[in-house]
């Protein structure tokens, strides 16, 4: 039988090669991400995002196709035309991924400003530790919030405060949750021993 960790590097590996293929600016965030940036936490599953622009959906799906990466729900194109979003499984070990569709200038931003780091034996490219804040701040689910919390723990002088805090502020406003800026603020705090 497969262990939990063999299947998420083979599917890790399957996703690097096909966004590798693909040749457009791509990265992994996520959970994967995470760990990668050296905080212990668990993972089931894999996420990354690519470029957007000039980017074919279909040759997409064709090239994951061939790494055995396939929709893991019916009109998965249409879904990742309306949601900016391919939902997605590697058939061999039932692992599932989400490519997100990247357009917004941070997100663009983000994409150069990534690393590679080798995870597992796999080399991927990672968004940064600062870039990870963001992307937790504006969903913001619990484990978000403790993703963000120990991040800053480990990666706080290497974190432009400013940066982010603008960055979840302009976020919070386009999702109209002028609260989450305050909250994100509280966060900080608590996490670096302010409060």
């Amino acid at each position: 039988m497969m262990r939990a960790d063999d299947a998420l590097l083979g599917a890790l590996r399957a996703l690097v090669s096909a966004l590798d293929a693909l040749g457009k600016p791509a990265m992994i965030i996520g959970g994967i991400a995470v760990i990668a940036r050296g905080v212990p936490r668990q993972t089931i599953d894999i996420d990354a995002t690519v470029a957007a622009a000039d980017l074919d959906l279909d040759e997409v799906l064709a090239t994951l196709a061939a790494r055995h990466i396939t929709p893991r729900i019916e009109n998965a194109l249409a879904f990742a035309r309306e949601r900016q979003v391919l939902l997605l499984r590697h058939d061999p070990t039932g692992t599932p991924l989400e490519v997100s569709l990247a357009w917004l200038p941070f997100e663009m931003e983000a994409l150069q400003r990534a690393t590679v780091v080798d995870f597992g034996g796999v080399r991927i490219r990672v968004a940064t530790a600062e870039d990870l804040i963001v992307l937790k701040a504006v969903a913001w689910r619990d484990r978000d919030r403790g993703d963000i919390e120990r991040l800053l723990l480990l990666h706080a002088a290497d974190v432009n405060l400013d940066r982010v805090r603008a960055l979840v502020g302009e976020f919070a406003s386009a999702i109209d949750e002028p609260e989450r800026l305050g909250e994100f603020d509280a966060l900080v705090r608590r996490a670096l021993g302010h409060d």
